[in-house]
């Protein structure tokens, strides 16, 4: 069975470019660009995974954190800036190496990483 990931982003080339390299990789992807949509589409639809891009705000990062937990368990992957802050969510990774990225994910959706908090 097709996973199925959320895809967010605040900035509409990186979340067209994310969808097609997940696509290409034989996902099923929501993209929603801003924080409206997000939520929208996480109320209406489950997920395998949530994937929240670098060009989101951290206060907004939170705040659909909680959103996706409250309603679904699927694990949340954040997109990090150099520098940025962590913020509580299942993975970490950088946007800037496409195959590191989607190497990522795959071991996110297949359970090869089992730990909370998995910087990766």
């Amino acid at each position: 069975m097709t996973k199925r990931i959320l895809s967010v982003s605040y900035d509409d080339v990186l979340l067209v470019t994310r969808q097609m390299l997940l696509e290409k990789s034989g996902y099923a992807v929501t993209s929603a660009l801003g924080f409206t949509k997000a939520v929208e589409y996480c109320q209406q639809s489950s997920f395998d995974l949530f994937i929240l891009g670098h060009s989101i705000p951290d206060v907004d990062k939170l705040h659909l954190i909680k959103t996706f937990r409250e309603t679904c368990p699927a694990p949340i992957l954040s997109l990090e800036r150099l520098g940025e802050e962590r913020i509580p969510c299942d993975f970490h990774t950088s946007p800037h190496d496409p195959q590191k990225f989607i190497e990522v994910v795959d071991d996110i959706l297949s359970g090869t990483k089992r730990t909370q908090q998995q910087t990766v």
